[in-house]
């Protein structure tokens, strides 16, 4: 059995300073706030999940197995319209609690590799 390298996560958090991709580099991006009445920070479900950066990461990841994305091996994550991105850093460093098995999965498979 064959170890699987884990995968570099760049953090985007200023508008703006998105780098060039190469082939193999996925993009992800974050949304700002959907417009539901509530200030950013605040959840509601459909919120939650658009900005859930494990739940995105592992969708990806399974898209790729499956045949139904390219694969990567980097990931850069656009999170410049995130207003509070010490969330999305607590989730790629597992400072966060586990919310499904998927998250464990995720914290295997990839790393934050740097932010700019």
């Amino acid at each position: 059995m064959s170890r699987i390298e884990p995968i570099a996560v760049t953090l985007i958090t200023e508008p703006g300073r998105l780098l060039a991709l190469d082939g193999d580099t996925a993009l992800l991006r974050l949304p700002a706030n959907s417009g539901h009445g509530h200030e950013d920070g605040g959840q509601c479900i459909a919120c939650a999940m658009r900005t859930d950066v494990r739940a995105l990461l592992f969708d990806m990841l399974e898209g790729a197995k499956q045949g139904l994305r390219p694969a990567f091996s980097k990931v850069v994550v656009d999170a410049s319209a995130v207003k509070d991105v010490s969330v999305v850093i607590a989730a790629l460093t597992g400072k966060l609690p586990a919310q499904a098995l998927r998250d464990h999965t995720v914290a295997r498979m990839f790393y934050l590799a740097g932010a700019a």
